[in-house]
């Protein structure tokens, strides 16, 4: 039997952690990591006498997946802004995200400009770190409907530019 979190071999008995929310069979070493032991039932164990019910599931949505208003958009260089005004309150990613009731992980990546803050998310940074992030939209918006659909890509197309290429390569190895 091997590890679950690290992928060594098990010699002896093997543990059950909760790390995270993920219940794994771990080594010695690994156990340490999680925490709360849980016991594995056989599949005719369960089934035995009572049908589970589950609960109902819900969707939740993060922030960061919800679209910004249509009469507000968010400021193009919104990372640099976030950063600056941070450093210059003496803020780390875990007191911001205590003040705005986010994961610092979010916070970070918003930062660097990997993920956009939803319409709700930028102005409570807005308000903590007293800068501005929403701004009025500077052009309309164009509808994707009414533009032509780009034109697609066919096989020829990729041969004659390969050949193209070929073609300049042994022109500059003649000259």
């Amino acid at each position: 039997m091997t590890c679950e979190v690290c992928g060594r071999e098990i010699f002896g008995k093997p543990f059950k952690a909760m790390i995270g929310r993920a219940k794994l069979i771990v080594c010695r070493e690994c156990a340490e990591l999680g925490s709360v032991s849980w016991e594995v039932q056989s599949k005719r164990q369960r089934s035995v006498g009572k049908t589970a019910r589950l609960p109902p599931q819900v969707s939740i949505t993060k922030p960061s997946a919800l679209p910004l208003s249509d009469d507000l958009e968010l400021v193009e260089d919104f990372g640099l802004r976030i950063r600056a005004s941070r450093r210059e309150a003496e803020l780390s990613h875990e007191d911001l995200g205590r003040k705005v009731g986010e994961k610092t992980s979010v916070l970070r990546k918003i930062e660097m400009g990997r993920m956009t803050p939803n319409h709700l998310l930028a102005q409570k940074l807005e308000h903590v770190l007293k800068v501005k992030l929403l701004v009025p939209p500077s052009e309309p918006a164009i509808s994707r409907s009414h533009l032509s659909p780009p034109p697609e890509v066919t096989l020829g197309d990729v041969v004659r530019l390969k050949k193209g290429k070929a073609e300049e390569a042994e022109r500059r190895e003649q000259s």
